[in-house]
């Protein structure tokens, strides 16, 4: 065996010494004719049978096994059900209409109106809205001796463009109500004198403005507005407002520079009531020029926002100007993800003060207030906020708040030297007392939100003021309380109520005295009591379009007085129908 083996390794090596030969030769050039071509086949010269033959020579023997089951049966009663994939109820794609109209009438010869309209252009790219919005009671109060109808008509249109960078949007707007002077002090005035009163104001707004949104841009955007607001008793105002923004890279961080250009200016014909004689009108101008930066910081859990407020004030009447600097530094913290959720922070800011303002928070004032500004000079607050369940959110916050030149409504006094065109002068109209105002404030707020058909609020405030003049925060309640809820009872019904609650007030009801200061009146401090305002609606969908509805204002039937003097209306109780189209 060896031999052989040296023999075979010996030729092998002979082999490959003669095929490196070959290579090494010039075997020329040749021509090779395929006549068929290549049909590879799988050969099985190498596959492993599955059940190998065996040549050996003990080959051992399997021992035949006879085996059987031995079967016992058991008894069962259970019954399988067949079952049904339970079928998943999609909701019914709301039908949204680009218009909407709504009347009702009432008691008191109470009227509301409501008319929307939205028009799509260029693929909802430009779109086009107009809105009409009328109130109106047309009855007298019993036992008031003045009219006391009143009505309130807005007129609006605007016209909204995007694009790709760029989104812009214009409005237009017109206003006009009708209010009187008829809270008269009982028991002071006889049958004659109250015939000769003038009661009757009217107020008119136009207004116009613009709101620029922009992308990829250092301008983010910015709004302008101009308002102009008369009465009747040849008093007007205007208003010009600018605010464009900027944003700045910071390394990582954004910048934002909000910018700042007010400026309210107007007249008023008649001298202020705490004068016998009516002999200069009143004129003002204040003009503020500012600016924001601010930068946000903001991580997994918090959210800093570090920002100064620098405003400039100038008084145009008086030639007298200021430099404010208000912190704008807020926070907030998550300690339970979205359970509890840590705020705070302190503001401030020069708040600007118009005559539109006052009048649309209690249209009985005189025409014959001073416009200054109020400086807030701090508005610390902490608190807490988050999510309880799924469907129930609450809000806690405390606050103080300092503020200097705070505008509060204070009673005219009676002024039996006046023979002014209107007649406000015999205290039945309200001026602007501003008082340097510290203030201690608790707001709590719970909401729950159960699902789409049915949502409950309640919130309630509590405040401590302390005045610089010791007087009391004149028609500021220490308390205010509301409750909403609205509740769509299956497809066709809905429901809802609010409830509101104002704690007691105080007032001052004085006379003029010829050549006396205001401080000198005689006067005298009068309580206005809490009021609870309950009002509730319900209605049905007669179909997509057409719906019905009920509502009932002061249900309590409490004849309370929001400011002294002026009693609301009672019971109040309106029916109507609105339709949605589109047109």
């Amino acid at each position: 065996m060896q031999r052989e083996l040296k023999i075979t390794i010996i030729a092998l090596i002979g082999l490959v010494q003669f095929l490196s030969a070959q290579d090494e030769k010039d075997i020329g050039t040749e021509t090779v004719t395929v006549v068929r071509p290549y049909s590879p086949t799988v050969s099985d010269a190498f596959k492993v049978k599955s059940i190998p033959n065996l040549n050996d020579s003990i080959v051992l023997q399997k021992k035949k096994i006879n085996y059987s089951i031995f079967s016992i049966p058991v008894a069962s009663t259970f019954t399988p059900a067949k079952g049904k994939a339970s079928a998943v109820q999609k909701a019914k794609p709301e039908k949204l209409y680009n218009s909407y109209a709504s009347v009702s009438i009432g008691n008191f010869s109470n009227a509301l109106a409501d008319f929307y309209t939205s028009r799509d252009i260029d693929r909802g790219n430009k779109r086009v809205d107009f809105g009409l919005n009328h109130r109106s009671s047309r009855a007298d109060l019993e036992d008031v001796l003045l009219d006391t109808d009143f009505y309130n008509t807005k007129l609006n249109a605007s016209y909204n463009q995007k694009g790709r960078d760029l989104n812009w949007r214009a409005d237009i707007g017109f206003q006009h109500q009708k209010y009187n002077w008829y809270g008269l002090p009982e028991g002071i005035f006889d049958e004659a004198t109250i015939s000769t009163i003038d009661e009757r104001q009217n107020y008119f707004g136009l207004e116009a403005g613009a709101q620029l949104q922009m992308e990829e841009s250092f301008f983010s955007g910015g709004e302008v507005l101009y308002r102009r607001f008369w009465d009747a008793v040849d008093s007007g105002e205007n208003r010009f407002l600018l605010k464009p923004k900027f944003q700045f890279p910071v390394s990582s961080e954004i910048v934002t520079l909000n910018v700042l250009f007010d400026y309210v200016g107007g007249s008023f014909k008649n001298s202020s009531i705490n004068s016998s004689t009516n002999l200069l009108g009143i004129d003002y101008g204040q003009m503020q020029i500012g600016a924001n930066p601010n930068l946000v910081l903001s991580g997994d859990r918090y959210t800093l926002n570090f920002g100064v407020s620098l405003v400039y004030g100038l008084d145009t009447e008086q030639s007298d100007s200021n430099f404010y600097i208000y912190p704008q530094i807020t926070a907030s913290y998550r300690l339970l993800d979205d359970s509890v959720i840590a705020y705070g922070g302190v503001e401030g800011g020069l708040d600007q003060n118009s005559y539109y303002s006052f009048v649309n928070e209690n249209p009985f004032v005189s025409p014959t207030l001073t416009i200054l500004p109020t400086d807030r000079q701090y508005d610390g607050f902490l608190g807490i906020k988050g999510q309880l369940l799924p469907s129930l959110s609450y809000n806690v916050k405390g606050f103080y708040r300092a503020e200097n030149r705070k505008p509060l409504y204070k009673l005219n006094p009676l002024n039996d030297f006046r023979d002014d065109e209107k007649g406000y002068y015999y205290g039945n109209s309200f001026e602007i007392f501003y008082d340097d105002i510290k203030t201690l404030g608790l707001f709590a707020e719970l909401n729950l939100d159960i699902n789409r058909d049915f949502t409950l609020g309640l919130n309630l405030e509590l405040f401590d003021y302390n005045t610089e003049t010791n007087n009391p925060a004149w028609n500021l309640p220490d308390v205010k309380g509301s409750l909403l809820l609205d509740y769509q009872i299956g497809e066709k019904w809905f429901l809802g109520a609010n409830l509101f609650y104002v704690g007691e007030r105080q007032d001052l009801s004085a006379q003029v005295v010829e050549n006396a200061l205001p401080a000198d009146f005689p006067s005298t401090v009068i309580t206005l009591d809490s009021f609870f305002d309950v009002n509730a609606h319900v209605g049905y969908h007669v179909n997509e379009h057409l719906s019905v509805f009920a509502r009932a204002n002061n249900i309590a039937n409490n004849a309370y007085q929001r400011w002294a003097n002026f009693r609301v209306q009672s019971l109040q109780v309106l029916a109507g129908v609105s339709y949605k189209f589109d047109f």
